[in-house]
């Protein structure tokens, strides 16, 4: 009978995940912005702690994170405003490029015998690139139209965030509760700081190299790049798709080999000996977890949701440890550090 009683259960909490995370996907629309705005309050979060602990009032400290958000919003806005309009310029030489790319390609299928004639004319089709681009302008406009509510919800959250702390004393006297909920505040702000400072070096790096080698779009490169090096593992491949592919039209083979070296270079000196230097031990999490948590939210709320995984992960890991009968959660997301716990 308790075995029947504990699968009724079992298959009720089920039910209950599987309602609660239909219902995050159908208004994935109406969480983004608020969970964009979570992951911007997350990045400043150090910086603003450390103003008010420098005795500069709380209303001074907000205005001034307020700005720096906005001059950064606004920077983001020009970058991509004056690539496009540049882009709009160029177009014909663009469709020049990728005309005479699929013209060789034609040729050189039929002297290897190769009779796949339309699916080699389609690689380089300059109206799929186009519309490519036309969906990713659009997919950014939505943003845009979010930016004034995506602002304000920073702004209060910021509010609620030196309010929320006592709000958890009053709730539970517990101790335990308390420095677990200190834990979670500290790692993800460790973390999103540190990734913060890495990112920003390795756009950096990027849009200064392909300066150098007179790529256009240098910068609006070196931004994508910081802003995908939040994402884990596939964020800097990602990033360095669009270069190439650039590079390719603009210099030929040889310059899309020497645009993917710089990407590799940069990203394996920084993946592999700075970023894991200034880590420390890391996060505690398994690298598959990392990336199958990057998948699943990815999945669930689109991009943001990847921006957001490993710190929602990494909470998610803190409260389970918190608990002794579902530690072994814990462990089993851990990177094999806490097995001792058990």
């Amino acid at each position: 009978m308790k075995n029947i009683e504990r699968s009724t259960i079992g298959l009720d909490s089920l039910a209950y995940i599987v309602i609660i995370l239909a219902g995050i996907k159908i208004s994935a629309s109406i969480i983004t912005p608020f969970l964009l705005s979570l992951f911007i309050v997350i990045i400043f979060k150090p910086f603003s702690d450390s103003l008010i602990n420098k005795g500069i009032p709380r209303w001074l400290t907000f205005t001034i994170i307020s700005i720096i958000v906005l001059l950064f919003g606004f920077l983001v806005v020009t970058i991509i405003s004056v690539s496009v309009q540049s882009f709009s310029e160029n177009l014909s030489f663009y469709n020049e490029k990728l005309n005479s790319y699929r013209d060789e390609l034609v040729l050189l299928s039929r002297k290897l015998g190769i009779s796949e004639k339309d699916q080699l004319t389609s690689i380089l089709n300059p109206a799929k690139i186009m519309s490519f681009v036309a969906g990713a302008l659009t997919n950014f406009s939505d943003i845009l139209s979010n930016s004034i509510l995506i602002l304000l919800t920073v702004i209060f959250i910021f509010i609620e965030t030196n309010i929320f702390p006592d709000k958890i004393k009053v709730i539970t006297k517990d101790e335990k509760t308390l420095r677990y909920f200190h834990e979670i505040n500290h790692q993800v702000n460790n973390y999103m700081m540190i990734k913060t400072v890495i990112s920003a070096g390795t756009g950096i790096i990027i849009g200064i190299a392909l300066a150098l080698i007179r790529l256009d779009f240098a910068i609006l490169w070196g931004l994508i790049a910081f802003l995908l090096n939040y994402i884990p593992n596939i964020g800097s491949l990602i990033a360095a798709i669009p270069p190439i592919i650039l590079a390719l039209i603009q210099f030929g083979i040889p310059g899309a080999i020497g645009v993917t070296v710089i990407f590799l270079v940069i990203n394996f000196v920084i993946g592999n000996y700075i970023e894991p230097k200034v880590m420390g031990k890391g996060l505690g999490l398994s690298v598959l977890i990392v990336f199958l948590s990057l998948i699943f939210w990815g999945w669930l709320l689109g991009p943001v949701g990847m921006l957001l995984s490993v710190p929602i992960t990494l909470v998610f890991k803190i409260i389970m440890q918190a608990q002794p009968q579902k530690r072994w959660i814990a462990v089993l997301l851990g990177d094999g550090s806490d097995i001792s716990e058990l």
